[in-house]
């Protein structure tokens, strides 16, 4: 009985020490996107269906709006310029976004501002964001109800040399030097490992002990 009481206790602890772990690293995770989501300016297109028409048409709205804010982002020196330029172009990228719709025959309405949205886990290239909410530039087509798209606008990780969720050297030159080191690990492909590979040693301790203690 003793011996079933001291296993009990032995399992009963690695739990809260688990349970310690996680909170941790979820607090950490929570300060780390938030100051990950104060630097950056997330662009994202939101197309009308998931029909194939419909999202080529969400592509095709992103390359015209992309080619267009590449060339009106190109001085910007921060993410409070980019959002002023943002701002002062909301007009021009609404029409923008109109005009290739027109063109491809679609009568869709469209939606542009800057918002707080909420995103998921989202990896682009070599990097995976963390969830969270992110200020980004919303276009959104017809009922906006297909599948989305996204990139980081600031730091210009979208637009380098036309190519789409390919991060040149350049860009991930741009994002280190917004992000702090650490935040800079957490978004590298590699930065989230560590925390996956400690839980899951303790995991595999606490179903040795849960298994001894069934043979007790």
């Amino acid at each position: 009985m003793l011996k079933r009481k001291i296993v009990c206790c032995l399992l009963l602890l690695p739990a809260a020490v688990l349970g310690v772990l996680i909170g941790t690293q979820y607090r950490q995770r929570f300060v780390l996107q938030q100051g990950i989501a104060d630097k950056i300016l997330r662009f994202h297109v939101l197309a009308n269906s998931d029909s194939p028409e419909d999202q080529d048409l969400k592509l095709a709205v992103r390359d015209a709006v992309g080619s267009q804010m590449s060339v009106l982002l190109s001085e910007a020196g921060d993410k409070a310029a980019c959002e002023t330029i943002v701002n002062s172009q909301m007009d021009e990228i609404v029409a923008e976004a109109e005009r290739v719709i027109a063109e491809e025959g679609y009568d869709y309405s469209v939606q542009a501002y800057l918002a707080e949205v909420d995103f998921p886990v989202k990896e682009y290239g070599d990097y995976t964001f963390p969830a969270g909410r992110y200020e980004a530039l919303e276009i959104v087509i017809g009922e906006g109800k297909g599948q989305n798209w996204w990139c980081v606008m600031y730091p210009n990780m979208c637009f380098s040399g036309s190519v789409y969720e390919i991060v040149d050297e350049e860009a991930k030159q741009e994002l280190r030097a917004v992000l702090t080191e650490e935040e800079y690990e957490k978004v590298f492909a590699s930065g989230n490992c560590e925390i996956r590979f400690k839980s899951q040693k303790l995991w595999e301790f606490l179903k040795t002990l849960e298994e001894n203690w069934k043979s007790v």
